[in-house]
């Protein structure tokens, strides 16, 4: 019997790696597209090789978002998205054996700063400015036009705790002792989270919350991703956004509080946002990662009845601090 063949694009990155493994594990034959290897983004005719007879597609294409929205990196962040989506949609549109199912990354950031109710798949209100501005492009390009043999499914996925550049940055913070609540406050204006794309939307100037360390955290294991992606690919009945995000969101005190239970560091002071813009600035991260307040719930998978290996966040920072070898360059990079 021939064996199922999965395609994955991005799969160079942390989530994409696990995916990988997880296909061949269940025992598929996986293909990749990315910026190197066998089939390249500059090659649309091996990218519609490729696709053609696949059993499944699951695209994480994408810039890495843990870095300084500088102009070039905001660009790149929005095109690598966008023409990945649209090369790899038509090469599932002209296939002659399209794939059954596309599961295309997409991110719960594109809700908006959120701190009166929980946003699900039927109920969430989108928000603005960049990060938005980047997720619903995306989606746009991915679920444009008409593909009846393809189920597509959009992954908004919440940050993903794990070895991965997220949660990196987040045990660092709680290492050097500045594990406390992150609280928004004034900055110098600046234009880095403008809007992009053909319609740009919020503000040009950052805008800034009285949260006081009470902003939401939407988050989710690197196992439950996996998980649901398996999930997913089996339900023949889901299509459309769906949250990958853990069911039990946190604010940001109880997120610092467990990242220094989880490393041991009994104390940790609270960082304003004039702390945070020039250490994150170090670090080559955005403030926007622990200030805006994200409050996504997993409304499609509850309803299907998605188990989730780690619904608490301290469980789940538990299993990634015992699976990591202390490094000392755990301090300072990302």
């Amino acid at each position: 019997m021939n064996r199922p063949r999965a395609v994955v694009a991005g799969a160079s990155g942390f989530v994409g790696r696990a995916v990988v493994e997880a296909l061949r594990a269940d025992g598929y034959d996986v293909d990749t597209i990315g910026r190197s290897g066998p089939v390249t983004w500059s090659d649309p005719a091996a990218i519609a090789r490729t696709v053609d007879g696949a059993d499944v597609l699951v695209n994480l294409a994408g810039k890495i978002v843990a870095c300084r929205y500088t102009d070039a990196a905001r660009d790149e962040i929005l095109r690598s998205r966008v023409d990945t989506t649209r090369a790899l949609h038509d090469a599932v549109r002209t296939a002659e054996h399209p794939p059954r199912v596309w599961m295309n990354a997409s991110t719960a950031t594109i809700y908006r700063h959120e701190t009166e109710r929980p946003n699900d798949e039927r109920d969430g209100i989108l928000g603005s400015g960049f990060s938005v501005d980047v997720a619903t492009s995306w989606e746009r390009a991915f679920f444009a036009g008409d593909l009846p043999g393809t189920r597509r499914v959009a992954l908004r996925m919440a940050i993903v705790v794990g070895d991965g550049p997220a949660t990196r940055m987040l045990l660092a913070l709680a290492r050097t002792g500045l594990g406390g609540p992150q609280i928004d406050g004034w900055w110098f204006p600046h234009r880095r989270y403008r809007g992009i794309g053909a319609h740009p939307t919020g503000p040009v100037r950052a805008p800034w919350y009285r949260t006081r360390g009470r902003q939401r955290f939407s988050w989710i294991h690197i196992d439950d991703v996996v998980a649901s992606l398996r999930f997913l690919r089996d339900r023949d009945d889901i299509s459309g956004p769906v949250n990958l995000a853990a069911p039990e969101p946190v604010d940001n005190r109880t997120l610092m509080r467990e990242l220094r239970r989880a490393v041991g560091m009994p104390v940790g002071l609270p960082a304003g946002r004039f702390m945070l813009e020039p250490a994150l600035a170090v670090l080559g991260a955005e403030p926007e990662m622990v200030l805006k307040s994200r409050w996504v719930v997993p409304g499609v998978l509850h309803e299907a009845g998605f188990a989730f290996r780690y619904p608490r966040l301290g469980p789940a920072l538990d299993a990634v601090v015992a699976a990591r070898r202390p490094r000392l360059r755990d301090l300072f990079s990302i």
